[in-house]
C-alpha cells in the first residue's frame, strides 16, 4: 500500500481497504448515503472509538445533510468538514497507507464518492486502567497519582502540574509494526537544547518492528549498553517527572506503559525519592544517609563476612569468634559456598514473591524465608550468623528506592563475594575500586554519572548526601541547566544567594 493514493471511486477504495484488512473482524466498514444521495464510507476499529460520538456527531449529521448544490466536490468536502461534522478533531490525507495508520491508531476515516481524499475524525476511546497509586513507588506523604498505560492520560498528569507554555510535548512514532506513540517532554526555557536534540536524534534512529514497553527505548538509546548500572531513570510518578523537568531534564513518555524515562540521570539521583522534598529537610537528610548506608550493606556485607571468616579471623573479637565457630561446627561448606547458597536461595524467594499473585507472593517470600532459613540451620547446611547477614543484606536492598538500581546492587554483590573468598579484603577493595573507576567513565547523555562529586561541583552538593532546606536551594543543578538557573526569589525565607 506504500505510495498508493486514494482514488475518486469509492468502490475501488473500498476494495483496496478490504484487501488490506482481510480476516480482521474488528475493522468495521459502514457504508451510507449522504442526504444528497452521494455514497459515503466510514472505517474504524471496533473498541478503539467512541461509538456514541461517531453516531451523533458524524453519521447522523451526514445522513441528514441536505446539499445546497455545491459547485465542486472540493466545496462539498469543505462544507462537510466545517459545517456538518461536529467532532472537534478533523484532519485530511490522500494516501492509502496514511489512512490505514490513522484507522489502526483509533481514528475514524471518512471517504466520499468522487473525492480523492479522506477525512480523519478524532474520536478515540478505549478501556484503560484508572489512575491509581504506583505500586513500586509508594510514599507516606505526597500525591497518590501514578501513570497509566494511556499516553494522553500521562501527558495530562504532567500538564496539570506544570501549567506553562514552556512545557513541550513532541510526538513521534517508533516501530514498523507497532507504530508506538512516544512523547518527548521538556521545558524549553530550562532544558539543554543539545540534550533534547540528542534524545530526539537517538529515538529517530531506532529501527525495530515493535516497541511494547519503555524498556525497549531504554536499551536502544542508552549509553554504555554493557554496563549494569541504569543510565536512564524509570518512574511511575507524575510529580517526580515534573520535579525532574524543573531541573532541566527530559522525559520520554511511551504509550502502553506506565513507566516514564528520565534523562540525563546520575548515580545519586537513583538514591533520591520524590518524598525527600515533601518532608522536613532534617528528617529526609537522615533518611538519605540511611539509604547510602543500606546500599553499602547490600553490596558489601556478605563479602566482608566471607573475607573475615576466610582470611582475617584475628580481626573478630574472641567471644564472637567462639560463637561463630560453634555455629559453623556442623557446616560442611566453606564460607564462600555457604554464603552463595543462602544468597541465591534468598534471591529466588524474592523473585518468586514478585511473580506470584500478590497475596500468595507475600506469603511465599516471608514464610519461605523463615522455614528454609530455620531448616537449613537445623540441618547444619548453613550457620545462624550467616542467616542474620543474608537477612540484613536483603532488608538493606529493599531500602534503595529505585528498582533498577537495587537490582544492580544485588547482582554486583556476587562477583565481590567471589573476590572476597579468593583474595580476602584485597579482593573487596579491588572490586570497589573497579566499580568506582567504571562509574567515573560512564555518561548519561553527556552528563558524568558520578556528578556532582566527580567532577566536583560544590553548588550541587546541597542535594546529594544531604537535602538542604528549600531556601538554600535557590538555584537549579548547574550540570542540567545552562541558563535560567534561579528558582527561588530573593524574598524567600533566608534571602538565598548563590554559593
Amino acid at each position: 500500500m506504500d505510495n498508493q493514493l486514494i482514488g475518486t471511486e469509492l468502490s475501488g477504495n473500498l476494495e483496496k481497504l478490504k484487501a488490506a484488512f482481510a480476516h480482521s473482524s474488528d475493522i468495521i466498514f459502514r457504508e451510507f448515503k449522504v442526504g444528497n444521495g452521494q455514497k459515503g464510507l466510514l472505517i474504524f476499529v471496533d473498541g478503539l472509538i467512541n461509538m456514541k460520538l461517531i453516531d451523533e456527531d458524524v453519521l447522523q449529521p451526514l445522513i441528514a445533510f441536505a446539499s445546497q448544490s455545491p459547485q465542486s466536490l472540493k466545496q462539498l468536502e469543505s462544507l462537510v468538514s466545517e459545517r456538518v461534522i461536529t467532532a472537534a478533531q478533523i484532519s485530511t490525507g490522500t494516501e492509502i497507507a496514511g489512512l490505514i495508520d490513522h484507522v489502526l491508531s483509533g481514528d475514524t476515516a471518512l471517504l466520499l464518492d468522487g473525492l480523492a481524499e479522506a477525512l480523519f475524525i478524532g474520536a478515540r476511546e478505549w478501556d484503560s486502567r484508572a489512575v491509581s497509586e504506583p505500586a513500586t513507588e509508594a510514599v507516606i506523604r505526597g500525591p497518590r497519582e501514578g501513570f497509566t498505560e494511556n499516553l494522553r492520560t500521562n501527558t495530562s498528569l504532567i500538564r496539570r502540574r506544570l501549567k506553562t507554555p514552556h512545557l513541550k510535548m513532541e510526538s513521534m512514532k517508533v516501530g514498523r509494526l507497532s507504530k508506538t506513540d512516544i512523547v518527548i517532554s521538556y521545558l524549553d526555557n530550562l532544558a539543554d537544547s543539545s540534550i533534547v536534540a540528542e534524545v530526539r536524534d537517538r529515538i529517530r534512529k531506532v529501527d525495530i518492528d515493535a516497541i511494547l514497553e519503555s524498556g525497549y527505548i531504554e536499551e536502544l538509546i542508552g549509553d554504555s549498553p554493557y554496563s549494569m548500572f541504569p543510565l536512564l531513570m524509570t518512574t511511575e510518578r507524575p510529580d517526580k517527572v515534573a520535579g525532574c523537568l524543573l531541573e532541566g531534564k527530559v522525559a520520554i513518555i511511551t504509550d502502553n506503559t506506565p513507566f516514564v524515562l528520565i534523562v540525563p540521570m546520575t548515580f545519586y539521583g537513583m538514591l533520591q525519592a520524590s518524598e525527600d522534598y515533601y518532608e522536613k529537610f532534617l528528617f529526609m537528610t537522615a533518611v538519605r544517609w540511611l539509604r547510602f548506608l543500606s546500599m553499602i550493606i547490600a553490596l558489601l556485607l556478605p563479602s566482608v563476612y566471607i573475607a573475615l571468616l576466610t582470611f582475617e579471623l584475628e580481626m573478630i573479637p574472641t567471644n564472637l569468634v567462639y560463637s561463630i565457630a560453634a555455629g559453623r561446627e556442623t557446616v560442611p561448606f566453606p564460607a564462600l559456598v555457604e554464603a552463595f547458597l543462602m544468597e541465591v536461595s534468598f534471591e529466588a524467594l524474592r523473585e518468586a514473591g514478585v511473580r506470584l499473585p500478590r497475596p500468595i507472593g507475600q506469603s511465599v517470600s516471608i514464610v519461605g524465608g523463615l522455614v528454609i532459613g530455620q531448616a537449613a540451620v537445623q540441618a547444619g547446611l548453613v550457620s545462624a550468623p550467616l542467616v542474620i547477614v543474608v537477612s540484613l543484606t536483603g532488608i538493606a536492598s529493599f531500602i534503595i528506592p529505585n528498582y533498577s538500581h537495587a537490582i544492580t546492587i544485588r547482582l554486583l554483590r556476587f562477583p565481590i563475594m567471589i573476590l572476597a573468598g579468593t583474595l580476602g579484603f584485597y579482593g573487596v577493595l579491588i572490586g570497589v575500586l573497579f566499580l568506582l573507576s567504571h562509574m567515573c567513565r560512564l555518561r548519561s547523555f553527556g552528563t558524568p554519572y558520578l556528578s556532582p562529586i566527580a567532577p566536583l561541583r560544590f553548588g550541587d552538593l546541597k542535594d546529594v548526601l544531604i537535602r538542604a532546606p528549600w531556601w538554600r536551594m535557590s538555584y537549579r543543578p548547574e550540570g542540567s541547566t545552562p541558563g535560567n538557573q534561579r528558582r527561588l526569589g530573593n524574598q524567600t525565607k533566608g534571602n538565598p544567594s548563590k554559593p
